[in-house]
């Protein structure tokens, strides 16, 4: 499966949680080393948005805010094939640190590809915005600003 999207500009925030030892330990399962402590956003394409949602759907995340349509477009997208990793959240300091779903993939962009993983928090309010950890920091090493066109595959 491939998900088209653009860069786009998040929160500012996920470094917060992306630094936890926690996380850390978990990322360097899933992406055979630590994540770059923070996400890159790529707001996905409308035709590509079913398939998302599909992915989003596998890992037990509500799309009600989707539209009936994407959700229903969503039930015709086979994603067994694509292995879910949990990522479990934790307390600490009497904060809790939530959970996460995550999917290996590759980021092509700029002639390039970088090994990643697409990461589904379990509380979001993304709809229509793919979360990208990967063991470099996206946005210098392919040499994008928000609007690029990149292109993920699982």
């Amino acid at each position: 499966m491939n998900l088209h999207g653009t860069v786009s500009s998040g929160l500012g925030r996920a470094h917060v949680f992306m630094a936890q030892l926690h996380y850390q330990e978990q990322f360097r399962d899933i992406l055979g080393q630590t994540a770059w402590p923070g996400t890159l956003n790529v707001t996905v394409k409308a035709e590509d948005l079913p398939g998302y949602i599909a992915l989003r759907q596998k890992a037990g995340i509500d799309t009600l805010d989707a539209e009936d349509s994407d959700r229903a477009a969503a039930s015709a997208v086979d994603v067994d094939a694509h292995p879910l990793h949990r990522v479990r959240g934790f307390l600490r300091d009497g904060v809790s640190f939530g959970g996460a779903s995550a999917y290996t993939a590759v980021m092509h962009s700029n002639g390039s590809e970088v090994p990643c993983a697409i990461l589904i928090p379990d509380l979001t309010r993304h709809v229509d915005v793919i979360e990208i950890i990967a063991p470099v920091f996206l946005r210098e090493h392919l040499d994008l600003t928000d609007g690029d066109s990149v292109t993920i595959s699982l």
